[in-house]
């Protein structure tokens, strides 16, 4: 042990180091959902550190880039599912497709490695570990969730959903979460790295305490208020096959499928479709199809039952069309929309489109031409109450959910996962999804094609949640909520400022 302890110190030397910081990206997925070991990131992240110190930039490099690695490749291994199997493409092809986007993904890693090891040379330990490197972490990540057009999965704030840390979600967001593990696991490198003797351990240790006893306090703080009573609602999980969602034979039994699963749930004030749950533009199905069940709705529950679904939108003079959610009035019939101003690259639009049309399947999916639905749209609302609504991967972006807030009282999410089987990717989504409810101080409705819908209350906890892959109607209530967190009144500036001005002081501490 002390040989081992002696050769992390020194920074890892040799292929060892190569090794072990892969396999800790890769160990790192089990901190988040569905294993949800959160207690392993602050040691596997103090580890990660330990191997990238005390090496020249390149080294470090490299070795974060094998974290990223390890992370993404199993992470989000998903992908493969997606481009593979309901992409319509040959496995081989989606084999190269998964690997150069996991690829991609580990470069942001190796731009911390390189940027932690040029920046902190000159740097002591304590200012080099627990200030300097997990501001660029929380910055890098930062950098991921935007930069060509964002990819904040696996962000590791979303790992502490169940941990005390999560309380920091409501003052600083997730990234906010992000930056408190990343300083405890710098504290714990220090200590491996040079272990303090006497009153040494102090500072640590009120540090760790501040942290983990503060956030673990925020969890309990009532951010915002209850408004009105209690909604009854029904979130409808149809579970029919994602490759019938385009066939026309089997359109009819999507149809059938949702309005026999509404009317059985008329009782309740609100019933919520998912996203795709139908497929056919809203304008061939408005009369045929929408007035006549919204006027059994309204028989059943004397006109008090609102319904919220999933489907495409496309303009009357036929230019565009959107990936939207419906909210119908019962008292009027009146349809208004949300639509989906975030999409999937090649899933819903395809970049470079003119080169890429036709070169293999996954290029080629039906209704993946989707336009961007503007930044700023009226809240749909539903019961009386105005409503945050977020479609499938939109909810992964913090700064964009908190748009409709503090006038939403409540969120919505509709997604699709279908699209990725029995795999990691559902269990990580309702993570991201839970996150929002903690910065928000909202109560979250997510319902989803197959799997897994919840109920889940402003503190992020689930309430109810369905099995995966079964047929099922959530019944439950959310109560609507007034007031605004300290997130959503600042959004991201505050931890991404707070970050910047700990590089500043570490670069000012280095001239020094």
């Amino acid at each position: 042990m002390n040989r081992l302890g002696d050769w992390l110190a020194r920074g890892a030397p040799g292929r060892g180091g190569e090794l072990l910081a892969l396999l800790l990206g890769m160990a790192m997925t089990a901190a988040f959902a569905p294993l949800g070991l959160w207690w392993l990131a602050a040691p596997l992240l103090a580890l990660l550190f330990l191997v990238l110190d005390d090496n020249a930039p390149a080294v470090a490099r490299r070795r974060a880039y094998l974290f990223g690695l390890g992370l993404f490749g199993v992470g989000v291994s998903w992908v493969f599912v997606a481009i593979h199997v309901y992409g319509q493409t040959a496995w081989p092809v989606a084999v190269l497709l998964t690997a150069l986007f996991v690829a991609f993904l580990a470069l942001f890693h190796a731009l911390f490695g390189w940027l932690a090891a040029r920046l902190g040379a000159r740097l002591p330990d304590g200012w080099r570990l627990t200030m300097l490197w997990p501001a660029l972490w929380v910055l890098v990540e930062w950098l991921r969730g935007w930069f060509l057009t964002g990819f904040p999965w696996l962000n590791a704030g979303y790992s502490q959903i169940d941990a005390p840390l999560a309380g920091w979600a409501a003052v600083l967001g997730v990234h906010g979460v992000a930056l408190a593990l990343a300083v405890s696991a710098g504290v714990l490198a220090r200590w491996w790295r040079r272990p303090p003797r006497g009153r040494g351990w102090l500072p640590g240790l009120l540090l760790l305490l501040f942290l983990w006893s503060a956030g673990g306090a925020g969890r309990f703080i009532e951010w915002t208020r209850p408004l009105g009573e209690p909604l009854s609602v029904a979130l409808v999980q149809g579970n029919l096959p994602q490759k019938t969602k385009w066939d026309p034979e089997a359109i009819r039994e999507r149809l059938d499928t949702y309005a026999a699963l509404a009317r059985a749930h008329a009782d309740a004030q609100l019933i919520v479709w998912p996203e795709n749950s139908v497929t056919v533009f809203y304008h061939r199905l408005a009369e045929p199809y929408f007035k006549p069940l919204l006027a059994e709705l309204n028989a059943l529950s004397e006109g008090r039952t609102w319904l919220m679904a999933g489907l495409p939108y496309r303009e009357p003079d036929g230019s565009r069309y959107y990936s939207s959610f419906a909210s119908f009035d019962p008292a009027s019939g009146e349809a208004r929309f949300y639509h989906k101003r975030h999409l999937v690259p090649f899933g819903e639009y395809v970049p470079l489109e003119d080169w890429l049309r036709g070169l293999i399947g996954f290029f080629d999916l039906p209704m993946s031409g989707f336009s961007r639905g503007p930044k700023v749209q009226p809240l749909l609302h539903a019961a009386g109450h105005p409503v945050s609504v977020s479609i499938c991967y939109e909810d992964a972006f913090g700064e964009e959910v908190i748009d409709a807030l503090p006038a939403a009282h409540f969120l919505v999410n509709g997604s699709n996962n279908a699209w990725y089987g029995d795999s990691l990717a559902p269990h990580q989504h309702l993570e991201i999804s839970r996150m929002r409810s903690i910065e928000t101080g909202r109560p979250l409705l997510r319902v989803t094609t197959n799997g897994i819908s919840a109920l889940v209350d402003e503190h992020g906890r689930i309430l109810q949640r369905s099995p995966q892959f079964e047929m099922a109607v959530l019944r439950g209530e959310v109560q609507p909520r007034a007031g605004a967190t300290p997130y959503v009144r600042w959004g991201n500036a505050p931890v991404v400022g707070l970050a910047f001005l700990l590089v500043a002081l570490a670069a000012w501490r280095a001239r020094r």
